[in-house]
């Protein structure tokens, strides 16, 4: 049975204990003291089945869900972005022990709605024993959307994301003495899973802005094509020490991939497709071919099959299904689980071609434009809208919007204004077109194609 992560963090404490292990921007811990605050907060969750963390970039949030991950208490990984409603619903489908969160943290929890008690993981230290977690035990309850509409709540356990490490380990070059840079906030999966993972592999973790983490002689880069774009944007560099990037979420253009190559000459690209309830599916290193659609080769160990167009994937990393009132639903059946993309597969190379809905993913966030034209279609006076993806160079994508109004519509400066109260930050589109009417094809359906060139059009106006 391959090692449970909380397990092989503690065998690199046995074999190391005096390395150092996370660095912030206002301390640094060496693996022997993160061990013993992860020990002691583990013992104070015994009795709980599930703790709510809101984690910002600081050791004390690593230590939450480390302690939970010993435990075998399963995290509710809060985001910054839920709405009120929306963080309310996920608590009280979760039902977590405690609400956990440090201390500079607990104002935005108040403003995201929450009244009940907030803990710091000092609070919760006890001196006690930790219980055991076992393969099975239930590791994390994630949100598959921090944006709008009603939050799903994904369910997976342990032994998902010890397999999901597994293929870390065989893929990407990270060991002891190397310097893992995580510069996204630890809500976002992919930096909370690439921290863990550099403390399995004994590495130290670097938590501070890409830069300052680069200027200090960072070897390694979890990224997503947002933050390497603020790289190639800084004017530092280059950067030789640079082995490798691990990029996820977000389409990452070619031009950009080059772009930050010059920045991190020696630095191998790696942009890894997945999705939350899939975990890792593939995989493309260096600059990528011609075709932008590619996704890169399968992890061993995924299957992968088109179904009328859709890409359903089967693996021993996959999600368990979504929390809801009546249980865990909406699994994989038959071991297979698909998200919505549209591909096909070449040989052993996957190739997407989109969400089978509207979807679209800003800067590493999930965004349904249906959600942002109910918003404006709420509002008196707008008649019709619509919301498209256009291009974005620095969030990869990001949402457009245009209006058909009448005489009662309101000024635009309040419609910015209602959205701005409605929506979360990532929903607020870059643009509000006012149109007389929205671009139809023939047989009455939007055309994107059209509504794309003219929001372009403004654009450059």
């Amino acid at each position: 049975m391959t090692e449970l992560p909380a397990e092989r963090i503690a065998r690199r404490v046995a074999e190391s204990p005096d390395s150092l292990a996370i660095i912030s921007a206002r301390e640094r811990i060496g693996y022997r003291e993160f061990w013993s605050r992860v020990s002691r907060t583990a013992a104070g969750l015994a009795g709980m089945n599930r703790v709510a963390v809101l984690p910002t970039s600081d050791i004390e949030s690593l230590v939450a869900v480390t302690a939970a991950m010993h435990a075998g208490v399963s995290i509710v990984l809060l985001h910054r972005h839920l709405l009120p409603e929306q963080l309310a619903r996920v608590l009280g489908l979760a039902k977590p022990g405690a609400v956990v969160a440090s201390a500079a943290q607990h104002r935005r929890l108040r403003k995201m709605g929450h009244d009940g008690a907030i803990q710091t993981a000092a609070e919760l230290e006890s001196d006690g024993s930790p219980a055991r977690a076992l393969p099975g035990t239930e590791l994390l309850v994630g949100i598959t959307s921090g944006t709008t509409g009603d939050p799903k709540l994904f369910v997976r356990n342990q032994r998902s994301w010890a397999t999901t490490l597994d293929r870390s380990d065989a893929t990407f070059d990270i060991g002891p003495r190397d310097l893992v840079s995580t510069p996204g906030v630890l809500d976002h999966t992919h930096f909370l899973y690439g921290a863990l993972h550099a403390l399995t592999r004994g590495a130290a973790v670097d938590l501070r802005p890409v830069v300052e983490s680069l200027e200090a002689g960072a070897t390694h880069l979890y990224s997503v094509p947002t933050i390497a774009w603020d790289v190639v944007r800084s004017g530092a560099g280059p950067f030789p020490g640079v082995r490798e990037v691990l990029s996820s979420a977000a389409r990452w253009p070619r031009t950009g991939r080059q772009a930050l190559q010059e920045v991190l000459p020696n630095a191998a690209l790696v942009h890894f497709y997945g999705a939350s309830e899939l975990s890792f599916v593939s995989f493309d290193r260096g600059l990528g071919d011609a075709d932008e659609n590619s996704a890169g080769r399968l992890f061993d160990g995924v299957d992968v099959d088109i179904r009328d167009g859709l890409v359903f994937v089967r693996s021993n990393m996959l999600f368990d299904g979504y929390l809801t009132e009546h249980g865990i639903a909406d699994g994989p059946v038959d071991g297979w689980m698909s998200v919505g993309d549209r591909g096909r597969v070449l040989g052993n190379e996957l190739h997407l071609f989109g969400r089978s809905s509207e979807m679209l993913i800003r800067a590493g966030l999930n965004v349904e434009p249906a959600a942002i034209e109910s918003a404006l279609t709420a509002l008196p006076g707008i008649t019709e809208a619509a919301c498209i993806a256009v291009p974005d160079p620095r969030m990869g994508e990001a949402p457009a919007a245009a209006i058909v109004v009448d005489a009662t519509a309101p000024h635009i400066d309040e419609i910015w204004r209602h959205l701005r109260a409605t929506l979360p930050s990532p929903s607020i589109p870059v643009q509000v077109l006012l149109l007389d009417s929205l671009p139809r094809t023939p047989r009455g359906k939007l055309d994107r194609t059209a509504l794309a060139s003219a929001l372009e059009r403004d654009r450059r106006a």
